[in-house]
This record gives C-alpha cells, structure tokens and sequence, in this order.
C-alpha cells in the first residue's frame, strides 16, 4: 500500500503543487482536505506540479470529519512543531497517513488533541517558527521511504 499524505487546509498553491510532484515521483497518495486556500484550476498549483498531474493520485475530502470517516482504520502521524518525538523515531508502516496542517497556523488544537505520540516533529534551531511546508512534507515522506526500503523505486 502506498503512503499518505494528507493536507489539511493548505493554503499555499505552490506548496501543494510542489507536494503533488513529490507525490507523483514517490507513489504516495496526496489527501487535500477541504476548505483550501484556493482553487485546484488555479495557475500557480498547476505549474509547480509541472506536468506530473495525471501521475497524482489525488483524492478530496470535504472536511476533517469527512476525511476521518473514509479512513477509520488509519495509521495516522500529525506533524507539528509542538511534537514531543522527532519524525524519524518511529517506524512507518505500508499505507501509513502523515497529516500536516496550514502553512500560517498548522493543525488545529482538536486535531492535535488526538494525536497524542503520535504528534511528530522535525527538529530545528530555537526561534524559529517552521519550516516551509512541502520541504517538510518531502523530508518526512523521504524518510518513512527509506524505512521501508524504497519501495518499487530505482
């Protein structure tokens, strides 16, 4: 099964762009959870993806809840600067979702509630507020791929 990567709210055309193409070179499956910050005809999420868009496997949700609904057997990771583990101290698994929030204000106080030790961090120096979204999507995806060996990759 392919790995997860879920969107929540982003609101940054490039940065999804940018995640889809990561999405189509490594076979994950890219989740955009509704509302977005944007329109998925727009230019600008078009041309960061080049043209690797009929490569995304590409699903929506229309919130959340909805998201949560068609996935309740998921090994969810939510990935936050208030994580207590780092992203690379866990094992990933075949078909696992990692979850990331918007890029001005990250995931919700609900969402984050959930996820207990299951909330992830990329480590950074202090005073700085985050990372850009999809240089964090890719690091994280790149790593759960390398723990699993690569797969169907050359």
């Amino acid at each position: 099964m392919p790995l997860n990567v879920v969107l929540v709210e982003p609101e940054i055309p490039q940065n999804t762009g940018n995640i889809a193409r990561t999405c189509a070179a490594t076979g994950a499956v890219l989740h955009l959870v509704h509302p977005l910050g944007f329109r998925l005809d727009e230019k600008h999420l078009k041309r960061a993806g080049l043209d690797y868009w009929d490569k995304v496997i590409l699903k929506t949700h229309a919130s959340y809840a909805a998201f949560k609904e068609a996935h309740p057997q998921g090994n969810f990771y939510f990935f936050t600067t208030k994580g207590r583990c780092f992203y690379h101290e866990v094992r990933y698994r075949d078909g696992d979702f990692l979850i990331f929030g918007p890029e001005t204000r990250g995931l919700k106080a609900e969402i984050l509630a959930e996820a207990g030790e299951r909330a992830l961090r990329v480590p950074m120096l202090p005073g700085l507020r985050s990372l850009n979204l999809a240089n964090t999507v890719a690091l994280v995806l790149y790593e759960a791929l390398r723990q699993l060996g690569f797969p169907g990759m050359v």
